[in-house]
């Protein structure tokens, strides 16, 4: 951390401090006082926050501004528990729509691009950030929100649409409408920004392949500002982020303890200059490291490895941990499976817990082979026997969205 950094740092400490009732309470429980922070060693003293805690404060108790400073309110797009609120005053969304900017830059954008927006609009910050950091790069911005896939299609050719900023599910499922329709001559996307969702490797390669684009992946969530926080570089060789802005630490999920630079751990924020509701040491329960040395693309900012998986999306079956990013590992390494997958969790008629996992196979492979090839892998990589189900690609179900990769049948 620098100075600069660190003196940020104080800085939105004492603005939290001193007007947020949320950290008011907070801070006064830990026995906390801002002054208390004298080095950077002294933040792990600083209680974190996620969103179970932000929950609490619903709907406005996170607001450290007089409500005449607040211009937007988004929200977040769970659907459990109660909504987390976010206000932003004009500084955030101008800070938002530059960091926005950067990220289209750091992805070859330039003013001459025309960029298809498909994240959805409204409370959700996905479409209107993506928006906003066009506008300021002064691209020109095709604001779609999500859905009706033939008018996608129809203004994607008719615009020539250059980039597409869109969930990995949205744009897998748009490479395949492309395929069947034979029209990837007629598209002259170069690039496309992904985010909002964990994916595989195979399933970028498939967009890839079947969108003819370069993919930069951007990273982000609600409660700091929405997509923009970090992206890829044309290295692709992790995620740049915005130190000026944010202060990243690294903790182990269990323990709490910061983790050095190179470990995996759940990826923790502090927002440096956010005003409306600024966080501190906020739990996002994103699994990744902190990447050491500079990048090979020459960029001074920071990087952070890709979202290897979430602590909340670990799936416990026959005393095993298992993370949706291990199930991609498997398959990534059976060459006639495809990209998408369904767990299905469930119970059998003797009350023991089994895994079902269904997959999609490429045309020309054998399914009976495949599905006892899978099983293998499973179990020699992971640990566990499971059922499998190989399906013809698109048996499964597409998502304008993201996509529900597990299915808990257990508890109905």
């Amino acid at each position: 951390m620098t100075p600069e950094q660190f003196e940020k740092f104080q800085h939105i400490l004492q603005h939290a401090a001193q007007n947020s009732p949320f950290y008011q309470k907070k801070f006064r429980s830990a026995g906390l006082e801002p002054g208390d922070i004298k080095t950077e060693a002294d933040i792990a003293r600083i209680p974190t926050t996620d969103k179970y805690d932000l929950r609490q404060a619903y709907p406005l108790g996170i607001q450290a501004v007089a409500d005449e400073d607040i211009v937007r309110i988004h929200s977040s797009s769970g659907t459990t528990g109660q909504p987390v609120v976010i206000p932003y005053t004009e500084s955030d969304v101008e800070t938002w729509g530059l960091m926005m900017a950067r990220c289209l830059k750091f992805a070859g954008i330039t003013r001459c691009d025309r960029v298809q927006i498909t994240p959805g609009y409204g409370l959700w910050t996905a479409g209107i950030g993506f928006q906003r950091g066009t506008e300021k790069l002064g691209a020109m911005a095709i604001p779609m929100g999500p859905g009706n896939t033939e008018k996608q299609l129809k203004m994607m050719v008719d615009l020539g649409a250059t980039a597409l900023c869109a969930t990995s599910s949205y744009a897998l499922l748009l490479a395949e409408e492309i395929a069947k329709r034979d029209m990837r001559d007629a598209i002259k996307l170069r690039r496309a920004i992904i985010g909002s969702e964990r994916w595989g490797e195979k399933m970028r390669q498939r967009i890839q392949t079947e969108l003819g684009v370069e993919i930069y992946d951007i990273y982000g969530l609600t409660e700091i500002y929405g997509p923009g926080i970090s992206i890829s570089c044309d290295a692709h060789s992790g995620m740049h982020y915005w130190d000026d802005h944010l202060y990243f630490e690294i903790i182990d999920p269990v323990t709490g303890t910061v983790l050095p630079e190179g470990d995996l751990g759940e990826l923790t924020i502090t927002t440096l200059t956010k005003e409306g509701a600024p966080l501190i040491r906020y739990r996002t329960h994103d699994l990744t490291r902190l990447l050491p040395g500079p990048c090979s693309c020459g960029s001074p900012y920071p990087r952070h490895d890709i979202i290897l998986g979430r602590t909340d999306d670990m799936i416990k079956i026959k005393a095993v941990n298992i993370y949706p990013g291990q199930i991609e590992d498997v398959l990534k390494d059976v060459p006639w499976a495809s990209s998408e997958y369904q767990v299905v969790l469930d119970r059998d008629e003797k009350h023991k817990d089994f895994l079902l996992l269904r997959f999609e196979y490429k045309p020309g492979a054998n399914p009976v082979t495949l599905t006892q090839e899978v099983r293998h892998w499973f179990k020699t990589k992971i640990g566990i026997a499971i059922e499998t189900e190989a399906l013809p690609v698109g048996a499964l179900p597409r998502s304008e969205k993201k996509t529900a990769r597990v299915v808990d049948k257990r508890y109905h």
